[in-house]
């Protein structure tokens, strides 16, 4: 089939500048690329790195890269918004999309594959003989979405991240059969144990004998880590837990002006000397750094989409402790997870839990175990072929 991929109009794919999204569609690119599937071809924003990337000498996989920087590209973004105050998405996004759809309509694909962006769908012209399909990677396309009800229409395959937000577009049309579910995968070769660390312990001064929580994801109130500082702090008795953060640390002047952070400092200056950030690292150096954990401690409060960060988490054999929010069911299991319910007491449950995990070392490596067998069924490999079927089937 002849393919072509609306990206989300924000990062380039290849994906130079990381995005969970783009690095997805990279995935099941090299698959494309591998297995000689489809003709592919890709509506990008321009970027240097992207448009110089090995990816673009595929066969089978073409990039057609939209300026979207240029001075002249700018100017034409301002005047369109001028004239176009009512759109959908932001008009920079707008703008891409129009460049990009402008030259689909020239070419004869058999499907439209729109990443992320339900919304597209609403410009495509009906008359247009190629099949339009959406990848709905979060929760944008539901009964209270702009339009659902066209939008949900124009589409002739639905795909998404997870069972959960298939439910979402349920909410739509209860009798929905346009709905697949194909889950993401990770590269399980980047996520796995190493002899030779890059990393240790001691370069962020925790010992051999220090229990260490890994928390990795953005800091905001949604991910819970004002519960997990509140667990830490009623685990004070037991001052050899820490908790290591991969990512900005709320201590640094840079969040000085965020509110959220500001109460988060407060809040933990008494458990300060128990709390490592690592500061922000590229997503390559992330299996390292979870490698200096003994758990993974992810109590997200909100629906996640699906929970990459659990599938990252198990692929390392790091027996969990999170929620059970949003997708987040759907990718962990009660033999690698403690599963815990987001109530009033949250934290309370997550000082247990992770007490429990800390006194019973059998435990962990039973769940150790049992995550590592898990995290074989999201392999990008797994994916990219389930992807590909979803598609074939519409």
């Amino acid at each position: 089939m002849k393919i072509a991929i609306l990206t989300s109009g924000i990062l380039p794919v290849p994906a130079t500048q990381g995005g969970a999204v783009e690095n997805l569609i990279d995935f099941y690119l090299e698959y494309n690329d591998q297995h000689q599937l489809h003709d592919i071809t890709v509506y990008s924003v321009d970027d240097e790195e992207a448009m110089h990337h090995p990816a673009l000498q595929s066969a089978v996989n073409h990039y057609h890269f939209v300026d979207v920087r240029s001075f002249g590209a700018k100017i034409r973004k301002n005047f369109r918004h001028l004239l176009n105050k009512e759109e959908y998405y932001h008009y920079t996004i707008e703008y891409y999309f129009e460049q990009a759809l402008n030259h689909i309509i020239r070419n004869d694909y058999d499907i439209v594959l729109i990443e992320n962006r339900p919304g597209y769908g609403l410009k495509i012209p009906r008359k247009y003989p190629a099949k339009v399909i959406y990848h709905i990677h979060n929760d944008f396309l539901n009964a209270q979405t702009k339009s659902a009800e066209e939008i949900y229409e124009r589409a002739d395959g639905i795909i998404t991240v997870s069972d959960y937000i298939r439910q979402r577009v349920l909410t739509i049309w209860d009798r929905d059969k346009k709905c697949r579910v194909v889950y993401n995968g990770i590269d399980l070769r980047a996520f796995t144990k190493k002899a030779e660390r890059t990393v240790h312990r001691h370069d962020y001064s925790l010992t051999d004998n220090d229990f260490v929580l890994g928390f990795a994801g953005r800091i905001i109130p949604e991910k819970g880590v004002q519960h997990l500082l509140t667990a830490l702090q009623e685990l004070n008795d037991f001052p050899e837990i820490k908790l290591l953060i991969i990512g900005g640390s709320f201590y640094g002047n840079e969040m000085d002006d965020d509110q959220y952070i500001n109460e988060l400092r407060i809040q933990s200056a008494n458990i300060r000397d128990r709390i490592v950030f690592t500061g922000f690292k590229p997503y390559q150096e992330v299996p390292d750094l979870l490698a200096l954990a003994d758990i993974a401690v992810l109590p997200s409060t909100w629906n996640e989409p699906l929970g990459l960060t659990c599938i990252e988490a198990m692929a390392m054999g790091l027996p969990i402790v999170t929620t059970d929010k949003g997708g987040i069911p759907e990718t962990v299991t009660a033999e690698c997870a403690q599963i815990l319910q987001v109530t009033k007491k949250i934290h309370q449950d997550l000082a247990e839990s992770i007490l429990m995990l800390y006194q019973h070392p059998e435990k962990r490596e039973a769940m150790a175990k049992a995550a590592l067998n898990r995290s074989h069924q999201f392999s990008k490999e797994r994916y990219a072929k389930d992807f590909f079927d979803a598609i074939a089937s519409f």
